[in-house]
């Protein structure tokens, strides 16, 4: 699930009653503003509820299924979809499907109170995990056998938990960046104008994150701004640093604790997709978007560009020319 891949990712999500809105969201979301960046089905899901039955929401809208869990082999990634009342959910029927489809399945995630599911259920013994943050002690003292850990998800083997609709956000944008790269998690996330936890609200520039970004220093948002404002002509890193007040070398560490990526990872990755916006929804030269977005011949252009997305800038033309990306 977490390899480099641009094949078709299979996931099938179970969704009990009672659950919020916003948490079935944030689990489909980013995968479909994925294939819809990418112009091609990078995933696919299917939504099953315990009796086959529309889901019931807490926001009174019904989620469609596409029918009742009753796995068999499947060997794809099931995700437990669940916020409130998930006692009501786990049934004797609901904890043996659960267990015996565990057998075969390459991953098992527990989103939000799907963990208390998978918990009831023995799938979580032995293993590292997370919960929703008002009942990490609960959730500690019902199950001593699992090492509980406070964090917005947890990745432990074959089981992933996670801690609410946001942190699951950020799960999900994890998974895109580890399978199809950095570009293409920043690019989504970019679409919802995604602020994750820590991100300063009086901010004058709301910016983007991935996965495990933390916009918790300022210094690292300024530098991120100034990148987003310096395309055209990047900055040497020994100037953005001293821009932000700092070496080098300490810019760099603070990138990594609190991205994931140096910044020269990241400025690359926001030139690449301005430059891939450019190609798909402009008729500029390539020779014209390379200039515009930093890069000083159009054949280091073409090779960076080709090595981030696995395709020329002329082949992204031809199958995506037209198609705007918007969430």
């Amino acid at each position: 699930m977490f390899n480099t891949s641009d094949q078709t990712l299979e996931i099938d999500i179970l969704v009990v009653p009672d659950t919020n809105l916003l948490l079935v969201a944030s689990v489909i979301e980013p995968l479909r503003a994925a294939n819809r960046i990418a112009g091609m089905d990078l995933y696919r899901w299917r939504i099953f509820s315990p009796d086959g039955q529309p889901i019931e929401t807490r926001s009174r809208i019904p989620i469609p299924v596409d029918g009742p869990f009753r796995p068999e082999k499947e060997t794809h990634p099931l995700f437990v979809v669940s916020s409130y009342s998930w006692q009501e959910a786990a049934t004797s029927s609901l904890k043996r499907l659960l267990s015996q489809t565990a057998r075969y399945r390459t991953m098992m995630a527990g989103i939000e109170s799907g963990a208390w599911l998978l918990a009831e259920s023995s799938l979580l013994d032995g293993f590292s995990a997370t919960a929703h943050w008002e009942d990490v002690d609960d959730f500690s003292a019902a199950y001593p056998q699992i090492n509980i850990i406070r964090d917005r998800f947890v990745i432990d083997r074959k089981r992933i938990t996670t801690g609410g609709s946001l942190p699951t956000v950020d799960l999900m944008l994890d998974v895109i960046r580890r399978r199809q790269g950095y570009s293409l998690a920043l690019e989504v996330s970019r679409l919802f104008i995604y602020e994750q936890a820590g991100f300063r609200a009086d901010s004058t520039t709301a910016m983007p994150s991935t996965g495990s970004l933390r916009m918790v220093d300022e210094r690292v948002s300024q530098a991120v701004r100034l990148m987003e404002e310096n395309i055209d002509a990047p900055l040497l890193l020994s100037r953005l640093a001293r821009r932000v007040g700092l070496s080098s070398r300490h810019l760099q560490t603070l990138f990594q604790e609190t991205i994931g990526v140096g910044p020269h990872v990241h400025y690359l990755a926001v030139r690449l997709n301005a430059a891939r916006r450019k190609v798909i929804e402009s008729r500029q030269p390539f020779a014209d978007i390379a200039l515009a977005t930093g890069f000083n011949s159009a054949s280091a252009f073409s090779r960076a560009y080709k090595a981030h997305f696995r395709e020329s800038a002329s082949e992204t033309r031809k199958r995506l020319q037209g198609k705007a990306l918007t969430a």
